[in-house]
């Protein structure tokens, strides 16, 4: 990426005076020194020359490229640029046209601006759509969601995450219908995700396997541990030790021979299921904890069976953190045609970074 190479000399020894001959063995010392130049900018001008048809008397003008006339003032770059700013950054329209005067030299309006924005969206369309349409044939997802306001109207973000790209939809429900609606009837893979209800009945109209999250299974336990009931809080903790012992399996796997770690993880599941199902007290948490474990234990251990799925749903939190922090920068959105937008702009930057 070097643009320019300065070299500095010594016409003698700085100690005694004496010539020095360039050394081949001893690598120069380096300072490199990354700088703006004057005009970041290159602008083309686009002429389409005039001539007069005397048989015709009609001035008739050389056809500029169509590519060119769809592009517009701004380039494919600063275009990209201003969607990176306001995507990835959170800048606003006043804050990027600020930067552009200011830094790059060209004055535009925010009107401009939210044109070239509409633009990105318009460029991104096919393959988000592209997207969509392989979600259903995914060997394994993790999804989570989140909240989203429109208006003071109620939305969702929906977040799933494949193993090359991670996918948002803003939806107006929370429910299963958006499981049918995006990943279909008969998706065949395995839905990693926690114990919320939604995922419970698409997974039991549907026959859906489901990695159902570790971690929270874990929160679940240390709710146990606050509860006055000694029995209920003695119960949580014999789970929460089972799951202990699962835990230092997973971690001991490098060590272990594919058999081996096999048969230790399905001992370790046997131990979980058992301890969360016998002796239950009478409390309603620790009766609801083994009822969960009765309709569903098999759920929190697919990832035994399963190769690429993780025992927790930590991947799609990782992914859904960019929407919560941009949603406390921008208020989230104000229109149907305005929720479009982040859609394809977190869906960009998450599996871009993916």
């Amino acid at each position: 990426m070097i643009d320019q190479v300065l070299s500095y000399m010594l016409d003698g020894c700085p100690d005694c005076g004496h010539g020095l001959l360039l050394s081949r063995q001893v690598e120069s010392r380096v300072i490199q020194q990354v700088e703006l130049v004057a005009k970041p900018l290159w602008i083309t001008e686009h002429r389409a020359l005039a001539y007069w048809c005397p048989m015709c008397r009609k001035v008739r003008y050389a056809p500029i490229l169509t590519a060119v006339k769809n592009t517009g003032l701004f380039g494919p770059h600063l275009t990209t640029l201003v969607a990176f700013m306001k995507g990835v950054c959170h800048a606003s329209f006043s804050t990027i046209r600020k930067f552009l005067r200011d830094v790059v030299g060209i004055r535009v309006s925010r009107g401009y601006l939210a044109k070239l924005i509409a633009k990105v969206t318009e460029w991104f369309t096919p393959a988000y759509a592209g997207l969509l349409a392989r979600l259903p044939y995914e060997a394994f997802l993790n999804v989570d969601e989140t909240g989203h306001k429109e208006n003071a109207r109620k939305l969702w973000t929906w977040c799933f995450r494949a193993e090359l790209y991670t996918f948002f939809r803003i939806q107006p429900s929370r429910g299963s219908k958006v499981l049918i609606d995006t990943l279909g009837e008969e998706f065949n893979g395995v839905l990693g995700c926690d114990y919320f209800g939604a995922y419970r009945k698409y997974m039991r109209k549907f026959d859906v396997l489901v990695q159902s999250c570790l971690a929270h299974l874990i929160r679940d336990m240390k709710l146990l541990a606050t509860l006055p009931d000694k029995n209920q809080k003695a119960y949580g903790e014999r789970i929460r030790h089972a799951i202990r012992e699962l835990l230092a399996v997973i971690h001991r796997r490098q060590e272990l021979s594919e058999t081996g770690f096999s048969r230790r993880l399905q001992a370790a599941r046997a131990e979980i299921i058992h301890v969360a199902t016998a002796r239950v007290p009478q409390g309603k948490h620790a009766q609801d904890l083994a009822k969960r474990f009765h309709k569903h234990g098999k759920a929190y251990f697919q990832f035994i069976t399963t190769r690429g799925i993780e025992p927790t749903n930590h991947l799609a939190e990782q992914a859904i953190r960019l929407v919560v922090i941009d949603r406390r920068i921008t208020q989230d959105t104000r229109s149907k045609t305005g929720r479009r937008r982040p859609e394809w702009k977190w869906t960009a930057v998450v599996t871009c970074a993916q």
